[in-house]
């Protein structure tokens, strides 16, 4: 691991830099540590494994007036981030997508829009992927599986050619048909499964010791929620250092959440923000809501959905891995999670497009619809300050959309 330069380094080095200040790796359950540097994938007790970094350390080194002369993409958190090996870092330029405050959606004034569409291969996927494959060329892995809803596939697929890793690839059958070109184009060994994304994990977990496979499925390594997170530290930033009084995040497997709520807390310890914190909303579909039941029902883990459905493929996720880390940050928050339905999101994805010219996916339109809600109930009122992340681009599921246009 590369040592924490001192204050009479040039800033710019330090940001254009991996400088990464990780100490250790740790149960996100029991808080048992686990070595940096090495390759994990679960805790011992099967739970996630969460990043730490020295970040006193951090503090007295790094300061975030510095990052205007960073690079424009989420390396400019590179101190943060877990990678050590400038060489090892594969990236296609994820992040530092744009906030955009919306003019005319719905007469709100204080409403800001987070287009994650606009990251390489069209989604926030980008940003874990390119963590995640950084890490494996670091560690020497060669080969690497992941079951996905769609959006992971293809970011995996492009981040595994960039870096010359091989990729397995399982998905289900009905995935977007954007998603299964982009696999096979970047090179990718694709199968397609007649299931759910859980069933392909399935397959992932029974084949990766006898083919030699690193696991990347979802929080079933370490990397790719702090990928996620910097969304929460360029938020911040985009902000001048004041967070939303609201974040709308559309939940399937729930890693951005998770990723943003740790970014928060990491971000307070370096004394970039205070204690204040965003409610936090998970949106969920109608046909797959078990991380909305399971906050019905005061529980702290959800229950497998069955019988999923929904045209917003990722959040097709009948149970989150990390579905108890989800529930413990909107409680904290304040917040809440609401299921909506295919019919509303898509509408609200179609307004929004002719309302402020941009084309999000059903997972990004179905938090406008939970807003709309929302605010109709009296949980939030119309004049907060509220964030909505827009996970990936309409043009990803022109499948969905061509149901309201037929040709």
């Amino acid at each position: 691991m590369t040592q924490p330069v001192t204050k009479a380094c040039n800033a710019v080095l330090l940001i254009l830099s991996p400088m990464t200040t990780v100490t250790h790796l740790e149960c996100s359950v029991t808080g048992e540590r686990y070595e940096a540097g090495t390759i994990q994938n679960l805790s011992r007790e099967g739970m996630p494994l969460l990043v730490r970094y020295d970040l006193k350390t951090a503090r007295e080194n790094w300061n975030r007036d510095w990052l205007a002369n960073g690079p424009r993409s989420m390396w400019r958190y590179a101190p943060v981030l877990p990678v050590s090996k400038p060489a090892a870092i594969v990236s296609l330029g994820e992040g530092w997508t744009p906030l955009m405050k919306l003019k005319r959606y719905g007469g709100y004034k204080n409403l800001w829009l987070k287009d994650e569409g606009l990251n390489p291969t069209g989604s926030f996927k980008a940003r874990g992927l390119s963590c995640a494959v950084s890490m494996c060329v670091e560690l020497g892995i060669k080969k690497v599986a992941i079951p996905s809803a769609g959006n992971a596939a293809s970011a995996m697929a492009a981040y595994a050619a960039a870096a010359g890793i091989e990729a397995h690839i399982f998905m289900p059958q009905d995935v977007p048909q954007s998603n299964f070109i982009e696999c096979k184009a970047f090179g990718a060994h694709v199968t397609l499964v007649d299931g759910l994304i859980s069933d392909c994990a399935k397959i992932v977990a029974d084949r990766r010791e006898s083919e030699g496979w690193f696991d990347v499925s979802t929080l079933k390594e370490p990397y790719r929620i702090e990928g996620k997170k910097t969304m929460g530290y360029e938020l911040a930033e985009q902000l001048q250092w004041r967070l939303p009084d609201v974040i709308f995040y559309p939940t399937g497997g729930g890693v951005g959440l998770i990723g943003m709520w740790k970014a928060f807390d990491e971000m307070e310890e370096l004394g970039w923000i205070g204690p204040e914190r965003p409610k936090m909303i998970v949106v969920q579909a109608e046909g797959c809501q078990p991380v909305v039941r399971a906050l019905q029902q005061g529980a702290e883990r959800s229950e497998f959905w069955q019988g999923a459905t929904t045209v917003a493929s990722g959040l097709r996720v009948p149970k989150p891995l990390g579905d108890f880390l989800v529930l413990q940050a909107v409680r904290k928050s304040g917040g809440t999670a609401i299921a909506v339905s295919d019919a509303d999101m898509m509408k609200a994805g179609v307004k929004l497009a002719a309302d402020e010219g941009i084309f999000v996916a059903p997972e990004g339109a179905a938090c406008m619809t939970a807003m709309d809600q929302l605010v109709a109930s009296g949980f939030l009122q119309a004049d907060e300050r509220m964030v909505i992340y827009n996970t990936g681009s309409g043009l990803k599921y022109l499948e969905a959309y061509s149901e309201m246009f037929p040709r």
